[in-house]
């Protein structure tokens, strides 16, 4: 049985993006079109689209954005002339979110087609645009099929933590860690979700909340201070959340608060899983050391629905991810499998599968 979300993240549409705008929850759920690749930038950077999966099929959408306006802008220029241009707007889109490897991945698939195609500017254009909207619909078949080896680790019964949103409102439109809850639901309604209200964006609360309600699963939101305390009562049978990169060696950079988690399920001998795609995998550096840490507004920690919150002139440091490291972590669930430590040995044998199906 599969469960079916009732939700569309991102979609290409009549030669524009449109996608929901995640920065109007819960008040609205309203979509918006893209139709500029300095839009799609500024999409990404102000978090109108989040989550690491949703982030990359923009980027890819965003690249598509800008071929469509060069070809009105820059002129009667050569191809070569335009790729050049092209290549160089494809690198200023996937510098607007340091830290989801994802975008940089989706960025790079764009790139490839350009640097290898000897077409016209018109199939070019084609060609990306049809790589774009086939990179949506695998992304939501990765989902399922990670929701699916997901759910064969989720006990009869459960109660599962998450942290951040890692559901169809980070991805095209099914989730990596909510897609796990959601295969384990479909399977066993008596699944049910805490959520952690993820500060200081609040994605737990407005999002994940959200999401789940619309698709009828029971919800329970807790503050981020909270989940030891849930653990220490029984109440948490195991944590499942996203990533927005994975090192070689199984290190984790996902939403700032994770680690947290991860401790503390640790010392309550609670499983502690990742749900992500392969392409969230970043083999080019070995540990969560490598991972650049996003910097965010400081204004995300000062205020709350334009309040301010603290004292004035106060310090503030506002990291966006930390990383958790692989010693902490029970599984990586991924479309190919369950990947388990030693994880520079799981990680290199899931990628070789990989490679074996698309040969």
């Amino acid at each position: 049985m599969e469960f079916e979300s009732k939700i569309r993240t991102i979609q290409w549409v009549n030669n524009v993006s449109r996608m929901v705008d995640q920065t109007k929850f819960p008040e609205e759920y309203i979509y918006v079109d893209i139709k500029t690749g300095d839009e799609m930038y500024d999409a990404i950077k102000t978090m109108i689209v989040r989550g690491a999966p949703a982030i990359g099929i923009a980027g890819a959408h965003g690249v598509v954005l800008y071929a469509q306006e060069g070809k009105e802008k820059w002129g009667n220029i050569s191809v070569e002339e335009f790729k050049t241009k092209l290549l160089e707007k494809c690198d200023y889109l996937a510098s607007s979110r340091p830290t989801a490897v994802n975008l940089m991945w989706a960025v790079e698939q764009q790139k490839k087609l350009i640097k290898e195609t000897h077409s016209d500017i018109n199939t070019l254009i084609e060609d990306l645009t049809k790589q774009a909207i086939r990179m949506e619909n695998e992304d939501i078949e990765i989902n399922k099929a990670i929701g699916r080896y997901g759910a064969e680790v989720v006990p009869k019964g459960a109660t599962i933590l998450t942290h951040c949103n890692a559901g169809a409102l980070a991805t095209v439109g099914y989730g990596t860690a909510l897609g796990v809850v959601r295969s384990a639901f479909a399977n066993d309604n008596t699944i049910q979700v805490f959520a952690d209200e993820t500060r200081p964006r609040q994605q737990g609360a407005r999002i994940t909340t959200l999401e789940l309600t619309m698709d009828g699963i029971p919800t329970t939101l807790i503050t981020d201070g909270m989940c030891s305390y849930f653990m220490s009562k029984g109440m948490i049978d195991m944590v499942v959340v996203g990533a927005d990169r994975i090192a070689a060696n199984g290190d984790t950079a996902n939403k700032i608060g994770t680690y947290t988690v991860a401790i503390a399920a640790k010392y309550h001998n609670i499983p502690f899983y990742i749900a992500a795609p392969l392409s969230t995998i970043d083999t080019s550096i070995q540990t969560g050391a490598e991972i650049p840490i996003e910097e965010r507004d400081h204004k995300e920690v000062t205020h709350i629905n334009g309040k301010t919150i603290c004292a004035e002139g106060v310090n503030i440091i506002n990291p966006g991810f930390d990383v958790t490291p692989h010693e902490l972590i029970s599984g990586i669930i991924t479309e190919v499998g369950i990947l388990r430590p030693d994880y520079n040995k799981s990680i290199k044998e899931a990628f070789e599968k990989q490679n074996a199906v698309l040969v």
